[in-house]
């Protein structure tokens, strides 16, 4: 898969509100109620993740979840990775 460049990352990112470029991977922080719903939004990515062949690096602290994605093939970020996180977005909504 193509890694994309500055400028196809930022219009991208202009569709996916609060996912940010940082050390070479697009990245979000989502807040939940409480550490169950956190971890059952974390479930319900899981499963799509395996879908799409394509997980992400994620940290869970109690209602926090931290997601950054990049497609380590491909040495950036990809298509997958804009395509993960737009299913990520369709799924936390």
């Amino acid at each position: 898969m193509k890694k994309l460049n500055a400028i196809e990352i930022e219009n991208a990112l202009k569709d996916l509100s609060g996912w940010t470029l940082d050390d070479n991977m697009i990245q979000k922080c989502f807040t939940f109620k409480d550490f169950k719903e956190a971890f059952s939004v974390m479930t319900h990515i899981a499963f799509e993740c395996e879908k799409q062949n394509h997980h992400p690096n994620w940290e869970n602290v109690y209602n926090n979840l931290t997601i950054k994605l990049s497609t380590h093939d491909a040495g950036g970020i990809t298509q997958k990775d804009i395509d993960l996180a737009k299913s990520i977005e369709e799924i936390v909504e």
